[in-house]
């Protein structure tokens, strides 16, 4: 199966991809790490994106999508995951035009919907393990011991310093401005879904398997 998750920044796209991942063996296809992978793999492809990024240029949508085209050719499984694209109505054309070009499909596309202000304290309250990768929350998964980490007991634990709440405010006034176009072009195609972002985790990941099992 081939599906897209659609959600803010914080919505919990990340954590119910390597669900399915693991569930399904689908393969993940986040924008941010074909870029960083292709940046350093020395073909073609990947010397074009590290040239457009040592200019500071944007990477075109013809890039990304022939990024992705690499890996639809590469890879097989359970399927795909798409993450962090499409993020615009010509991107959403584009991946639609190259998988009728490889006699595949979209499955799904689920809208993780979330409360803009729930959301903003998710995620202002979650810090990482930066020796082991562990996520925490203030309110919702705190360590057991203040300052160290449950897993590995490092005292590496940190904040992303755009996780404050005027950056995360900026953050998902771009996601509407750009991405919430795309709930409206796939209820039109009959393709979209949606569920509780701001669910628990297990919830959220029962009503995606619900989705995808009833096809």
């Amino acid at each position: 199966m081939n599906i897209i998750l659609l959600g803010p920044p914080g919505a919990g796209k990340g954590t119910q991809a390597r669900i399915l991942v693991e569930e399904r063996g689908m393969i993940q296809l986040s924008t941010g790490d074909m870029l960083r992978e292709a940046k350093s793999s020395g073909t073609e492809m990947g010397n074009l994106v590290a040239d457009v990024m040592a200019r500071g240029q944007l990477v075109t949508d013809e890039i990304v999508i022939g990024l992705i085209e690499e890996k639809l050719n590469a890879e097989s499984g359970g399927g795909f995951i798409f993450d962090g694209f499409p993020r615009t109505l010509a991107q959403a054309d584009a991946l639609g035009e190259l998988l009728e070009r490889k006699g595949q499909k979209l499955d799904a596309v689920i809208e993780m919907r979330v409360d803009d202000v729930a959301l903003v304290r998710r995620i202002t309250g979650r810090f990482t393990c930066g020796n082991c990768g562990e996520v925490y929350h203030d309110d919702t998964k705190p360590t057991a011991k203040e300052g160290v980490c449950d897993v590995c007991g490092s005292t590496d634990l940190q904040r992303r310093a755009d996780d404050n709440e005027e950056s995360l405010r900026q953050r998902l006034m771009e996601y509407y401005k750009k991405t919430s176009p795309l709930i409206g072009y796939y209820h039109a195609k009959g393709s979209l879904r949606a569920v509780d972002g701001l669910g628990e985790i297990d919830a959220v990941a029962n009503e995606i398997r619900g989705i995808l099992d009833r096809g």
